[in-house]
């Protein structure tokens, strides 16, 4: 397990640094100049060159990208262009709200797609299959601005029983649990579907197993064979796509996240993008990606404690 931890933490440096060359690249070669937008319309061409000057653009960009990449190694990705205030600051204020959205979306896509998969699976070709199935098709097909729409008209205008946007709770509070509902089933929706439809493939594979079979053979109850034996047995390529899923929704809350007027990291980055604030853009990214390589680093450890015959050694 150790060498595990060691291994994937040199593969995450190597990563990030690819990640952040390929995005400060992208920011380098993208039209737009950040210095005449600090400047304003009515600068001259004198101040914006100053302004050029002062933040490092002029420099080769080779020499810009060694002296990020250093910054970030100290601990240092910058400051922002339109604020000036540190990144890594306006990042953390901001990213509470995106991880309670995350956690919320993830959960929601947890409950439904796993018990929808088991049901669609133990009822194989009944209706409620066929209405999993149509659930999949439906949540993994429906855009999230649209779904995101709907929800806001139907439960915040309409029903008034749910605020039409905003977070300024955690997601374990009375108040939270009510600003986040709407936004949780849009983000959570598509990741439901993938996960119900992976709960029914692993589990009709086990439950078709001859251990399974001697399971019953002893006189278990259903419930015991399905829910202990199976479930666990099965739960291994779920765990991979939960996974895998919670990385997307911690880096795909944009869309939501301007649906339903959530100040997260997401909306920040929007913001950057617009403004060309490299910095900010830059730091919100490299984020995203190092909680998605940890968040695989801990599916592969939850790996070893679900079944002892998985070894990485």
């Amino acid at each position: 397990m150790a060498g595990l931890i060691v291994r994937r933490f040199f593969q995450l440096i190597l990563l990030l640094i690819g990640i952040s060359f390929l995005v400060f690249t992208s920011m380098y070669i993208a039209p737009g100049d950040p210095a005449a937008i600090i400047a304003g319309p009515t600068a001259t061409k004198s101040d914006i060159d100053a302004i050029r000057e002062d933040l490092g653009l002029n420099d080769p960009f080779l020499v810009q990208y060694v002296r990020y990449i250093s910054g970030v190694l100290h601990g240092d990705l910058g400051y922002s262009y339109q604020t000036k205030q540190p990144v890594w600051e306006a990042i953390m204020t901001r990213f509470p709200n995106t991880l309670n959205l995350a956690i919320a979306s993830i959960m929601v896509a947890v409950i439904i797609g796993v018990v929808a998969g088991i049901i669609s699976a133990i009822r194989q070709n009944s209706w409620l299959d066929v209405s999993s199935t149509v659930f999949a098709l439906a949540g993994i097909s429906i855009p999230n601005f649209w779904l995101g729409t709907v929800l806001i008209l139907i439960f915040a205008v309409n029903l008034q029983i749910l605020p039409v946007g905003g977070l300024d709770h955690p997601f374990y509070t009375v108040e939270g649990m009510k600003q986040l509902i709407l936004p949780a089933i849009t983000l959570g929706t598509g990741s439901a579907a993938m996960i119900a439809r992976m709960s029914r493939s692993s589990m009709l594979e086990v439950i078709r197993a001859d251990f399974i079979r001697t399971a019953r053979a002893k006189g278990l109850k259903e419930r015991t064979v399905i829910w202990v034996h199976a479930l666990r047995n099965a739960m291994i390529p779920v765990i991979t796509v939960i996974g895998l899923n919670f990385g997307f929704l911690l880096g795909g809350t944009i869309i939501t996240e301007q649906v339903f007027a959530i100040n997260g990291v997401g909306r920040l980055m929007v913001q950057a993008i617009a403004a060309r604030d490299f910095p900010m853009v830059q730091g919100s990214v490299l984020l995203v990606a190092t909680l998605f390589v940890l968040v695989n680093l801990i599916v592969d450890i939850i790996y070893v404690f679900i079944d002892p015959r998985i070894s990485y050694d």
